[in-house]
């Protein structure tokens, strides 16, 4: 009764928080700025990008229109890592004053020039621009829907097309771009607020007569005749000398929404019924685990725990079957057990590190303005939570009994860690011979090996020398000097099969989610829904601690006692089914073709499931080792 109570209030203040946080929130980060008519607004040109490749360009790796003196923006550690490089550009509008066709730049195009162009129209290259630190997007009517608008990164540098009659696949560049820059006013002092920037661009072939100079008018775009580009019917194609001549028209638009929620057209989800089928699925595991522990718990268990402690004869104590045979063994330390505290204390880290960045999420810190802000948080929060990772390994590997805590502090430091950055290295190493933006320059490398040795290292030992030096935690039953032996077990408690079962629900119970993190991930979608993400958060280490439970028990009472691995392992499979979608997620959903971009998807996905095997892998362990040593401390042992 005790258990379906804290069921159903787990199950309320979950839908309560829900309600609270699911929906966007988010503090709006950077301090609003005030424009007055006729104040210059700073066009701003980010990387180029694309989902076929997934590797960054700068805007000026390709012959753009550049202004005079080109200024970098001091970007922070997490938008370095994304491979963002913000720069100003040749577009500078005045509030409040809508421009038709001004001119850019005129450029014929060499051999090289228009090979690049192509090369990038070809692999679906988008061009991403800032105004007022809101990023500029492409509005997409949805055919489904009246009215519905989705809203796209950046816009297309151009397209394939033919012309009519002909069956030769030509390139199209994208040279007239129409930007509508929304604003909301303040009624007293007449000043206003940036809400939202837009484009619609377009394709053109401009004319003109006579010889070209810097005061030529256009006959295909021209303000004083109030002839605006609407189409791309003549479009401009890209080959070698051809002339290429750069326009744009800027129109400001009154808007209701507030600067505050300016984000929330970007944030909005089109999608909302799937995150609710998403956390019904999960809750449903969680239930029908729930009932499953609350069974073993309270009915066998009581049972089990009444029928040992009755047993008063020395006849009835011979005939002992079930877990309280194994008594003497299950505490007895495993087999690289110094390997075990290792991970355990890196799944700490881990999961304090999650932990506290959804906290910082669900209060709307991280706030989307905040580019690379997601990043930053968490290299942050990885190596200062490093101090918990030392202290947990060290606690474990007092109770193993082990003697050299420098030595496994020092494997808690750099083992995890030294993988990933190895991976990473080879990874980076392959973006820099694409000579892509997304390579990490020297300088940041440099920077995160400072956190690493300077930071998280030192904390590491620190933690460890305060676990190692409180007194060990005290086994609840002595453990017997001559190990005994396992009885041959059922095929299905087989260790790789139960473990590999293990696995499938806490993997279920995620698996939709994962899809929206994916897509945000590798397709460039905005994710900002911390609240339902916070949700299969806490579904996830409900499942994990909960499926590990019924699996160890089931082992104990077959008498098998080698619980300490198969409870790391069993919950921390899941990493195994969340590699084997990723693969599913890559030949179904992406349109990759270059091996190169093959190799960084699937390098990536081993890191984030290396990650999800230390953090799933360690709940799993600590409830398991809760659990044993709850249900040895309630028996009477002779």
């Amino acid at each position: 009764m005790a258990g379906h109570r804290f069921d159903v209030a787990w199950t309320f203040s979950l839908v309560a928080l829900f309600f609270l946080r699911a929906h966007c929130f988010y503090l709006p980060g950077v301090a609003p700025e005030d424009f007055k008519k006729g104040d210059p607004l700073l066009v701003k040109v980010n990387k180029l990008t694309s989902t076929k490749t997934q590797l960054p360009y700068s805007y000026y790796s390709l012959p753009f229109c550049r202004p005079e003196h080109i200024v970098d923006s001091a970007e922070n550690l997490g938008e370095v890592l994304r491979g963002d490089r913000i720069e100003n550009s040749p577009y500078v509008f005045k509030m409040r004053e809508p421009q038709m066709c001004n001119i850019v730049c005129r450029k014929i195009l060499d051999k090289k020039a228009a090979k690049a162009f192509k090369e990038k129209i070809n692999d679906e290259y988008r061009v991403n621009m800032i105004l007022d630190n809101l990023p500029l997007v492409v509005p997409i009517r949805r055919p489904d829907q009246e009215n519905a608008v989705v809203y796209q990164y950046g816009y297309h540098v151009g397209l394939r097309g033919q012309y009519a009659g002909s069956k030769e696949e030509k390139h199209f560049i994208h040279n007239h771009l129409t930007f509508t820059v929304k604003y909301h006013k303040d009624p007293l002092s007449g000043s206003a607020r940036i809400v939202g920037f837009e484009v619609k661009p377009f394709s053109v072939k401009h004319e003109y007569e006579g010889e070209w100079n810097e005061k030529t008018r256009l006959t295909t775009c021209d303000p004083h005749a109030k002839r605006a580009v609407t189409s791309s019917e003549s479009p401009q194609e890209v080959e070698e000398k051809k002339e290429i001549i750069f326009t744009y028209d800027v129109e400001f638009q009154e808007s209701d929404i507030k600067w505050a929620s300016r984000w929330d057209t970007y944030l909005l989800m089109a999608d909302d019924q799937i995150h609710w089928f998403s956390i019904v699925n999960s809750l449903m595991i969680v239930l029908f685990l729930s009932g499953m522990v609350a069974m073993i718990m309270l009915r066998t268990l009581y049972r089990d725990i009444s029928k040992y402690n009755q047993l008063e004869t020395q006849e009835e104590a011979q005939e002992e079957t079930g877990w309280k045979l194994v008594h003497g063994d299950v505490f007895r330390p495993p087999a690289n057990s110094d390997l075990l505290c290792v991970y355990v204390g890196t799944g700490v880290q881990f999961f304090g590190m999650i932990l506290v960045m959804m906290i910082f999420a669900l209060l709307g810190f991280l706030s989307p303005s905040n580019r690379g802000g997601l990043m930053t948080a968490m290299l942050l929060l990885w190596v200062f939570m490093g101090l918990f990772a030392g202290y947990s390994s060290a606690r474990l590997y007092k109770l193993f009994k082990g003697t050299e805590w420098k030595k496994t502090t020092l494997k808690t430091a750099f083992m995890f860690p030294a993988t990933v950055f190895a991976i990473f290295f080879v990874l980076n190493a392959l973006i820099w011979g694409q000579k892509s933006s997304g390579a990490v320059p020297f300088g940041t490398m440099f920077a995160l090996v400072l956190l690493w040795f300077g930071i998280s290292v030192p904390l590491i030992f620190v933690g460890s020398y305060f676990g190692f030096k409180k007194p060990a935690t005290e086994d609840p039953v002595k453990t017997n000097k001559i190990p005994r032996q396992i009885p041959e077990q059922a095929w299905y408690m087989n260790p790789a099969f139960s473990i590999l079962i293990g696995g499938i629900l806490p993997f279920g119970a995620v698996f939709i989610e994962l899809f929206f993190i994916l897509t945000s991930i590798w397709l460039h979608q905005f994710y900002y829904i911390f609240g339902f993400l916070f949700i299969v958060f806490v579904i996830l280490i409900i499942t994990c601690a909960e499926i590990t439970v019924v699996l160890c028990y089931f082992q104990l009472c077959s008498e098998d006692y080698l619980w300490w691995w198969r409870s790391y392992l069993t919950s921390g499979s899941s990493a195994f089914y969340l590699f084997l979608y990723a693969a599913f997620y890559f030949f179904t959903k992406l349109e990759i073709t270059k091996a190169v971009s093959g190799v960084l998807y699937f390098g990536y996905m081993l890191i984030i499931s290396y990650s999800f095997f230390v953090l799933t892998g360690t709940i799993g362990f600590y409830a398991c080792f809760w659990f044993t040593r709850l249900i040895y401390s309630s028996v009477k042992i002779d």
